[in-house]
């Protein structure tokens, strides 16, 4: 095998294909990194639940194929020289000259190299900006305890030209509704994919429209020579919508960016597994933390309160992924009491929200 290419475009085609490589492999192959020219030259990666596969432009003067170490070649290939990168197999090694730097990778059986997935059936299409930025409001909710899966997982569901994400760790319910461009009009899926996936395709997809492909207990993401195929996990979820509807009594819109800010400034004095307090009362917000050994930290912001004035507590990280989830100026905090959770949207005029998040209170001391 013999082939040339550009040195950026090998970069980050390797990039996205190593970024599915497990950290422990269960097999030493599952580390490699396959690279196959023929008219094009084509970068795999699968460890049997996430596969990952980029196609790039290449001057291929013998097309074949070689495995290599996967993550080294990530590092190689951003470390090297701007120039044009040529790639040679020669005995047991893949000889990689760039300038005046030379490497020579020990290859693996490309034989033993597991088959790739096909990718399932296309459903859909939707903006990459769109759905990097509806991954990015609800993937914060999902749970990192392997222990229960189904709480690691998004929640996707399609009616038609309807989607809705949703995800929840237990203390919050992140849920964002946006239309895309259907297959059939009449397409009804429902699946849970792994949050980590998402974002990861969601970062790298941003630009131009991504092809979402299911059936077979996979879900595919395709998008200018950029494919990623995972294994869904059990559809078993909690009945979300329930929970994020209802009447609230108390509603107090708050211009979003200032109110991020005094959060983090005031959540700097405090500690650990205290809450951040939050006093609506009329025509403003105070939010206060601390109080301790480390100190106390209090800011007064302006709001519109509707209801009754309240104190009500919140874990500051989650009330945080929370705000920076709403896009528009104002974030819409609606609640019952300082012992339930409240839930926060956007204020969309006189549309209904897009993006819902309910987030537990915590005990006030």
């Amino acid at each position: 095998m013999k082939f040339r290419v550009n040195r950026d475009v090998l970069a980050e085609a390797v990039a996205w294909a190593a970024r599915v490589l497990p950290t422990r492999p269960a097999a030493p192959v599952l580390s490699g990194l396959l690279l196959e020219a023929g008219e094009e030259l084509t970068l795999s990666a699968f460890d049997y639940d996430v596969s990952a596969q980029a196609t790039v432009d290449a001057e291929v003067s013998e097309p074949g194929s070689v495995l290599v170490p996967g993550r080294l070649l990530a590092e190689i290939s951003r470390s090297l020289p701007g120039d044009h990168v040529d790639v040679v197999t020669e005995g047991a090694e893949a000889v990689l000259t760039c300038g005046s730097a030379e490497f020579g990778l020990v290859t693996m059986p490309v034989e033993d190299f597991p088959t790739m997935p096909k990718m399932p059936p296309k459903i859909g299409a939707i903006g990459g900006g769109v759905f990097a930025t509806a991954v990015g409001q609800v993937a914060p909710a999902a749970s990192r305890d392997d222990t229960l899966p189904m709480l690691t997982g998004v929640r996707v569901d399609i009616d038609g030209t309807a989607v809705t994400m949703a995800a929840t760790d237990r203390y919050r319910i992140a849920a964002r509704e946006f239309t895309w461009r259907p297959e059939r009009a009449d397409v009804s899926v429902s699946a849970m994919i792994p949050a980590r996936v998402l974002v990861d395709v969601a970062k790298a997809l941003r630009g131009g429209e991504v092809a979402i492909a299911m059936g077979g207990g996979v879900a595919g993401f395709e998008s200018v020579g950029r494919s990623t195929t995972v294994r869904l996990l059990d559809e078993q979820f909690i009945d979300y919508r329930s929970r994020l509807t209802g009447d609230w009594p108390i509603r107090a819109d708050v211009r979003v960016t200032p109110f991020v800010e005094a959060i983090k400034r005031v959540a700097l004095v405090a500690e650990r597994n205290t809450a951040i307090r939050l006093t609506f009362t009329k025509g403003q917000v105070t939010v206060q933390a601390g109080g301790g050994e480390l100190g106390r930290g209090v800011e007064v912001l302006d709001c519109d309160l509707r209801g009754g004035e309240i104190e009500i507590g919140f874990q500051s990280q989650f009330l945080l992924d929370g705000l920076t989830g709403v896009e528009s100026e104002y974030a819409r905090i609606n609640m019952d009491s300082p012992t339930r959770p409240a839930l926060i949207t956007d204020v969309p005029g006189d549309a209904e929200p897009e993006f819902r998040y309910l987030v537990m209170s915590l005990r006030l001391r």
